[in-house]
């Protein structure tokens, strides 16, 4: 048994991209990123992409306790959180937990859900516990929501409010696969069945191992540190937008570049790590000014890339 933390991660992305979800290797590479930083990821394209199906595929190649929402307009907070019920036999009430204490939580389709529903997760994703009429419970460690999101342009969709959108560590869409792949998936139909049938590939104990290794081993530098500061500013200084990049951004971007190190096998950030995950991390949390919302977000960053030169490391 080898004692390289990355290795039982490296198989989850690997045996993922090469014999369930093809052509999907930078979506799960974000994902298990997600994981690793101990942040929320959100999986934002049209329908019938393939997003649930990652997601799925992720909770059973985890290994974690998995529980799942299917947002509609009539979906509760207690539907998510749990809600207490009168047990006759025992003359008291009872309280039964939700779907949110789990370690992996679905949240399909998010923005079908009405907004106050929505902000039930908030407490969640946040602090890693929920409070119930007015007794707060611990979440397991680790807990992570995986979310899809349909385009806001379609019917039945709320958008997500901006300090929703925050506590998503990382935004990322999935795109048509393959010509080949498409072509098979047309020809045998859909592999949610072939998915139901992943092994897990990583225990809890190793997924938490490589969490602290990234905590203690992978070095963020001064001069790193610097570049992501300058590109965090340059948000917030951006004609075109609102709001740039808060604080709470900057870290996450900082931990989501540890995590890139870490699965390429370095034990420092370099400027790269930065640049990769800038997008993914970013994009969401731009308010763009009214007279600016047909801009893309991504073409703003990019060019901030482009305006910031990478530190000598």
């Amino acid at each position: 048994m080898s004692n390289d933390p990355r290795l039982p991660v490296l198989n989850v992305i690997d045996t993922l991209a090469d014999h369930y979800l093809k052509g999907k290797v930078q979506a799960i590479k974000l994902a298990m990123m997600s994981l690793l930083s101990g942040g929320h990821l959100l999986l934002e394209d049209i329908p019938g992409l393939g997003k649930t199906t990652l997601a799925l595929a992720l909770a059973h190649a985890l290994g974690l306790s998995f529980g799942r929402i299917q947002c509609t307009s009539d979906l509760l907070p207690s539907d998510i959180t749990g809600l207490s019920i009168y047990d006759r036999n025992e003359n008291q009430f009872k309280f039964i937990e939700g779907p949110v204490f789990n370690n992996l939580l679905l949240a399909d389709e998010i923005n079908r859900a009405m907004p106050k529903t929505q902000s039930a997760l908030l407490e969640a994703m946040e602090e890693h516990r929920v409070t119930i009429e007015g007794k707060t419970y611990r979440l397991p460690d680790p807990f992570i929501v995986i979310a899809t999101q349909n385009p806001v342009e379609q019917v039945g969709t709320y958008p997500l409010p901006e300090s929703q959108l925050d506590r998503f560590l990382i935004t990322t869409g999935i795109g048509y696969p393959p010509e080949s792949m498409e072509k098979t998936i047309i020809q045998t139909g859909s592999i949610r069945e072939g998915i139901r049938e992943i092994k897990p590939l990583i225990t809890r104990e190793e997924l938490l191992r490589a969490r602290q290794a990234i905590r203690d081993e992978v070095q963020l530098s001064d001069k790193i540190t610097e570049y992501i500061y300058r590109l965090v500013v340059a948000t917030r200084e951006h004609p075109m937008l609102m709001a740039g990049i808060s604080t709470r951004g900057a870290i996450s971007l900082a931990d989501t570049a540890r995590s890139h190190a870490f699965l390429a096998g370095r034990d420092h950030v370099i400027p790269e790590d930065v640049k990769a995950l800038y997008l993914p991390v970013c994009a969401h949390r731009l308010i763009l000014r009214p007279e600016n919302e047909t801009l893309d977000r991504k073409e703003i960053l990019l060019s901030l890339l482009d305006e910031n030169p990478v530190p000598l490391v």
